[in-house]
């Protein structure tokens, strides 16, 4: 039994530091996306005008680039199971300012701090997978833990629209802060017990982030350009998903469950994915992985469009879990050809530079939506669809 076990849990890459990791991001990530998907509703309701959810969407892409290199650069310095500490108290922070302060400005103020997590850990994630596992099973273990971060993905909205309908927005999303506060500090304390360091902090000066982009080999620098026009196709409609499902006359008016249940939906077929992409991604070529993805994420807005009832919303939505196909497989890829010794900050140097760009993307969504829905939907499509046909045609896997 022990011996099936040990194959098992060699197959999917788990380790001691990896399970850490695991508990780590079902905690932090539960709590958080109780809350965070129904972030636009909740300050329209406490007084802020429609245009702020765009807005503020646009201020996570912004703060998601700006937080990318110093997440690299602090792991390098401290190394990931100190950095992973940072990040989450970091994080708690953010959510303890919205308990305290029921205001839109306060959510704002906070969101700078909880809208972190994600772009902070990810380099020290990536370097942690990089530093445990054999080359071989990367992709194995970027997808188990793209997998896993899933469940609190898909559980945390069902969880808040039960909240929401039950408490109302105001008060069902502020109990969901509160528990996003407390699994936070829970993670911390069992990340700290079971995390293993091994990697050495280092001593000398690092890369800046001008050298880290020089370095960047040619095809790490296509992939990037691709992803960029790939990530605006995904941010332009995404502060408006649950306004048009819930709210908007062409949408389906559907309740806060419901679209809970619509993320539960996605993160499922993500989850039936993950692991037969993740076995043969590692055996061969990661390029028709990645491309896959990259056409998943431009045919989601024009399904999505025409998404006029619930049954229709949950085809619009198993089309966006398709888009995670190759996501792990992508963010293997840019490990495999970031330079030795440089993995953590060229990683976050690359988001760096690609949220920066996608950012612009995302504060001019509000001005789109302001237009029409259908402007804003198809013209994130024209952007998804030009980072397709651009990384078939440049997109090298080594």
């Amino acid at each position: 039994m022990k011996e099936k076990f040990r194959n098992i849990a060699g197959f999917f890459g788990l380790q001691r530091s990896i399970a850490g990791l695991l508990t780590m991001v079902i905690l932090v990530g539960l709590g958080e996306k109780m809350a965070e998907r129904f972030i636009p509703l909740y300050i329209i309701a406490l007084g802020a005008s429609p245009l702020i959810p765009g807005l503020l969407n646009g201020m996570d892409n912004l703060l998601s680039a700006l937080y990318s290199y110093p997440g690299g650069w602090l792991t390098e310095r401290l190394g990931y199971k100190k950095a992973l500490a940072v990040f989450n108290i970091f994080a708690m922070t953010g959510f303890l300012i919205v308990i305290i302060i029921p205001h839109w400005i306060a959510v704002v103020i906070g969101s700078v701090f909880f809208l972190s997590w994600t772009a902070l850990s990810l380099p020290a994630t990536m370097e942690l997978v990089s530093a445990v596992l054999p080359k071989n099973k990367r992709t194995m273990g970027v997808s188990v833990h793209s997998l896993v971060r899933r469940i609190p993905m898909a559980l945390g909205p069902v969880l808040g629209g039960i909240l929401i309908d039950i408490y109302g927005v105001r008060t069902g999303i502020r109990l969901s802060f509160v528990a996003a506060f407390v699994l936070g500090a829970v993670s911390l304390i069992i990340q700290q017990w079971m995390i293993e360091e091994k990697h050495e902090k280092k001593d000398g000066a690092s890369s800046s982030f001008l050298e880290n982009i020089a370095a960047m080999p040619r095809e790490l620098r296509s992939l990037l350009v691709s992803d960029i026009l790939i990530r605006f196709c995904e941010q332009i409609p995404y502060a408006y998903l649950a306004i048009w499902a819930m709210y908007s006359a062409g949408g389906a008016k559907i309740s806060g469950t419901e679209f809970g249940i619509l993320t539960a939906v996605e993160m499922t077929v993500a989850l039936l994915i993950y692991v037969p992409v993740a076995y043969f991604a590692d055996k061969g070529e990661k390029k028709p992985f990645v491309l896959i993805t990259f056409f998943n994420f431009a045919i989601f807005p024009v399904v999505l469009y025409f998404s006029t009832s619930f049954r229709m919303l949950v085809i619009a939505f198993i089309v966006r879990g398709l888009k995670e196909f190759g996501e792990p497989t992508r963010k293997a890829l840019i490990m495999d050809l970031a330079p030795a010794g440089k993995k953590a900050s060229t990683f976050g140097s690359y988001y760096l530079l690609r949220d920066t760009v996608v950012s612009i993307a995302a504060f001019a969504s509000a001005w789109l939506w302001q237009i029409s829905p259908a402007v804003n939907f198809f013209t994130a499509a024209f952007f998804g669809f030009a980072g397709t046909v651009l990384f078939a045609v440049k997109g090298r896997s080594k």
